[in-house]
């Protein structure tokens, strides 16, 4: 899918406005431009951005509730999928966190929220931090095992786990849950059949 494509499935299925899109546009410009000096992204996904970054962190609006509370997103990167969730946010009360622990990857950040007007922040490293969110998030942090970990033992309150995975997810699922089984449930990625995305409730 490419770029108009993609602007289609996020407008029809997905419920991102005109001035959503506007801003998706100007990330991923700012992203492309950056990578040439970092690699934020992988050059070999830059053809395919719009489908392989931006819709990939996009779908994840059908699983999270703006309506009240904060997100948090650990290991943001570049701000997948932090920026395109706050990009989608509109509720000036819902607080995106994007967790990263590279300078240079924090100064994108930031400058992404403030040329784009996001109601966001950039914090360093999970564990000098409150984690405090009722939703966490996490494209391409760690092993879902050390995910959990993170979730079980730093997160403060009762959250939601929404973890983007490969082709791997179910055999990291079981390797996760030996010792200890916890209630999930896989979805489908609209971006790639064989990846998948792993949702838990922490009470």
């Amino acid at each position: 899918m490419q770029e108009q494509e993609v602007i289609k499935v996020l407008k029809n299925d997905l419920n991102f406005n005109e001035n959503s899109i506007k801003k998706l546009k100007l990330f991923s410009d700012s992203l492309i431009l950056a990578n040439t000096k970092h690699n934020f992204i992988s050059k070999s996904t830059e053809n395919n951005i719009w489908q392989r970054h931006i819709l990939d962190s996009a779908q994840l609006v059908k699983f999270i509730d703006f309506k009240s509370g904060s997100l948090s997103d650990l290991g943001s990167g570049a701000g997948l999928p932090g920026i395109i969730l706050a990009i989608f946010n509109e509720n000036k009360n819902f607080n995106v966190k994007l967790f990263e622990k590279s300078p240079v990857k924090r100064r994108f950040l930031a400058k992404m929220i403030e040329d784009l007007d996001l109601n966001a922040e950039v914090l360093t490293n999970i564990n000098d931090e409150d984690l405090d969110s009722d939703i966490i998030v996490c494209r391409a942090f760690k092993k879902l095992d050390q995910v959990i970990q993170v979730s079980r033992e730093i997160a403060k309150k009762p959250h939601k786990l929404i973890v983007l995975k490969g082709q791997n997810a179910q055999e990291e699922i079981n390797k996760a849950f030996k010792n200890q089984k916890y209630p999930y449930k896989i979805e489908k990625s609209m971006t790639d059949e064989n990846s998948r995305i792993i949702i838990m409730e922490f009470n």
